[in-house]
């Protein structure tokens, strides 16, 4: 993909769909130990304070995709 393309995919806004499925992701990665329930706080508050879809992919992209 190009640069500029997923730029512009990033600042799409976020649907309440796309929030909530994060945020069942950022759950599935504490219940495998890879967040501390203090990180899943911080990631959860964040995904639902996010407008655009690069906020909410920023919050897993340090995360395996195996989770999802």
């Amino acid at each position: 993909m190009v640069e500029g393309e997923q730029a512009a995919r990033d600042a799409v806004r976020a649907s309440d769909a796309e929030r909530g499925l994060v945020v069942e992701r950022l759950a599935r990665a504490m219940e495998h130990g890879r967040l501390s329930a203090v990180e899943y706080d911080d990631r959860v508050a964040a995904a639902y304070a996010a407008t655009t879809r690069g906020e909410l992919s920023h919050l897993t992209k340090d995360l395996p995709g195996h989770l999802w």
